[in-house]
């Protein structure tokens, strides 16, 4: 079989508590049509107690709000590890030409040292991501809810100072997600985000990330800005995975073929196997 697409690295399913619309199940399905050569089920493991001002609470839907305390922080809910094993192992048995890693997404993971570390089993996942959703900025609070709160270039700044403590930290991440995330909510009345403002700061998180061995995600959920392939390629960066972030089985892959040109433009090959990360050109 010729493989057209690079895995996907970063997908939630019901097991996920904002995953409404998630299945793990209608996802498998999804990448046999499609082609892949593999699928990681990537879970939300969160232990950050986000502020909620009244004011938007009403705003998130009723099963999480019903999370929030009367401390107007939301109280996450554990990830269940073993129902969720259960179900990779029967999607396994339904579609044995799919590779299905296991997987889970930690949510600011150099904040819960010990939460972490408390994890079930936490050292036989296929696939840890780290990811920064929330700054402490007057909080802490989940990005999303700080823009008009501050200036923007305060946010971003904020935001890839806190994605440099998590690529120097110790947490036990293979992956770094999303380091684009504050792109999902910027708003249109400031115009088009110029990467090239940040690059001292995208450089700084890059170069930590390099150090450490681990890989960078390109997220499909937004255009990730091609100079950051670029950069990461530039500072030494190995290895790119490829991350839909999809929450419902219609989304797995999403704008893969735009994302594996830009990779590629940037130096970097599919590694030996279908299934692996994708690496740098051995050229470069």
């Amino acid at each position: 079989m010729c493989w057209l697409l690079p895995p996907d690295g970063h997908v939630h399913t019901e097991w996920s508590w904002d995953a409404v619309a998630g299945s793990m199940e209608q996802s498998c399905a999804r990448a046999v049509d499609l082609g892949l050569p593999s699928i990681a089920f990537t879970e939300h493991a969160d232990f950050t107690r986000w502020v909620i001002e009244p004011e938007l609470q009403p705003l998130m839907r009723p099963v999480n709000a019903g999370r929030i305390g009367p401390d107007n922080r939301w109280n996450p809910p554990p990830l269940d590890t073993v129902a969720y094993l259960g179900c990779v192992a029967r999607c396994r048995d339904q579609f044995p030409g799919l590779r299905i890693l296991t997987g889970m997404e930690l949510g600011e993971p150099h904040w819960h040292e010990a939460q972490v570390k408390a994890l079930p089993n936490i050292g036989d996942f296929d696939r840890l991501l780290g990811s920064v959703h929330s700054l402490a900025l007057d909080g802490p609070r989940i990005v999303d809810h700080l823009f008009g709160t501050f200036e923007l270039d305060e946010l971003m700044r904020a935001y890839l100072a806190e994605v440099l403590r998590l690529a120097e930290s110790p947490a036990p991440f293979a992956v770094l997600a999303h380091i684009d995330y504050p792109l999902r909510y910027w708003p249109a009345q400031a115009g088009r985000f110029d990467a090239a403002a940040f690059e001292d700061e995208y450089r700084a998180a890059l170069s930590a990330l390099a150090r450490s061995g681990r890989a960078l995600e390109i997220n499909t959920v937004v255009p990730l800005p091609a100079p950051i392939v670029r950069w990461w390629y530039e500072v030494g960066g190995a290895a790119l995975t490829f991350g839909s972030d999809a929450h419902q089985p219609a989304r797995v892959a999403r704008e893969f073929t735009s994302a594996a040109a830009m990779a590629e433009a940037a130096g970097f090959r599919p590694g030996r196997y279908p299934h692996d990360m994708w690496r740098r050109n051995a050229a470069g």
